[in-house]
């Protein structure tokens, strides 16, 4: 039996500094299984992550980042959120109960994606996900990430962010379910000044799905978008072979 392209694990609600601690582990296994492999482009792709996080922020090392947060030290302490800087993309954003986080630990080469198409992916994930409960998103030709429509303007309800060595994805999405978007009140999410954030919870009310339906169809819309991508990279090689 082939064995599958990707695990996925739930990890539950997590400290921030244990969900990273363990990506790096997860890529350091996917950069050694590749060159245990001579880079031949086969076998498993990855381990994608699901998680919910305690209440923290998270600070790009981008240069401006920091100046996103807005609250001080002392309100954090007493509103109980981390701050915590990363390594990923992006600027600063807020993780929280209630919101999915995804972190693909992919073999990008494996899946012949570069950082555009793989972002490109993330995205359609979310959109597909939403879909399926009748919310319409949409991505932002000027701002990575995906918006639904409300109030007459544009809401992002999903926030992304990624790091890549040796061309090994980590971090990836972090998707709004119940969130307390109270919390994005202490920061401007992701440097992006007036642009209002949301959650499914906002948009469907006592429709909203819990969060173990929306992991059961986020992770079959993103190993299907995986699972397309690694297909179209066999055919290329095999082109290329033959």
């Amino acid at each position: 039996m082939r064995e599958p392209l990707i695990r996925v694990e739930d990890l539950g609600r997590v400290a921030y500094a244990g969900a990273y601690a363990r990506q790096e582990r997860e890529v350091e296994a996917v950069v050694g299984e590749r060159e245990r492999g001579g880079g031949r482009g086969e076998g498993r792709a990855g381990t994608v992550l699901l998680v919910e996080h305690d209440p923290v922020i998270t600070v790009s090392r981008r240069a401006k980042a920091p100046a996103h947060v807005l609250a001080s030290p002392a309100v954090l302490e007493r509103a109980g959120v981390a701050l915590e800087t990363t390594n990923r993309g992006g600027d600063v954003t807020y993780h929280g109960p209630g919101q999915l986080v995804v972190y693909p630990i992919l073999d990008l080469s494996r899946l012949g994606l570069g950082l555009h198409e793989y972002m490109r992916l993330l995205e359609q994930a979310v959109i597909d996900t939403l879909a399926a409960f009748g919310v319409a998103g949409r991505r932002d030709e000027t701002a990575t990430g995906v918006w639904v429509g409300e109030g007459g303007g544009l809401a992002k309800v999903a926030a992304m962010g990624v790091h890549v060595r040796r061309w090994v994805s980590m971090h990836g999405l972090a998707l709004n379910v119940t969130t307390d978007l109270s919390h994005f009140g202490l920061i401007v999410p992701c440097g992006l000044v007036g642009r209002p954030v949301t959650s499914l919870a906002r948009l469907l009310g006592p429709g909203c799905p819990g969060m173990g339906e929306v992991k059961r169809v986020m992770v079959g819309a993103l190993t299907g978008l995986i699972e397309g991508a690694a297909d179209r990279a066999d055919r290329a090689r095999s082109g290329r072979a033959g």
